[in-house]
């Protein structure tokens, strides 16, 4: 049982399926269930390690996006989703 206000972490990295429109995900599949992007999806830039929020440069290109995603069975979490070297979409990052 989660306790309120305690946010589960979990690192994963499954290979998943991300479906886009204008470039932007909307859609995600992994472990056989189809989630839908449910709030505005952030892009993520440089690496998944946090920037120091005293930028002095040009933004790092996007590498992942971070978004809230719904199955059909109301199962809701937030993924952090990278692209592979091989074309492909990972999932490293789980917040329930």
């Amino acid at each position: 049982m989660r306790e309120q206000g305690v946010i589960m972490v979990t690192h994963a990295t499954d290979t998943v399926a991300v479906w886009f429109e204008r470039s932007v995900p909307v859609r995600l599949v992994w472990a056989g269930i189809r989630f839908t992007v449910t709030d505005t999806p952030t892009p993520l830039r440089g690496t998944l390690d946090y920037l120091d929020d005293r930028v002095t440069h040009a933004p790092e290109p996007i590498i992942g996006w971070r978004f809230q995603g719904t199955s059909e069975r109301g199962e809701t979490h937030v993924f952090d989703v990278r692209k592979t070297g091989r074309a492909e979409w990972e999932l490293v990052r789980i917040y329930d």
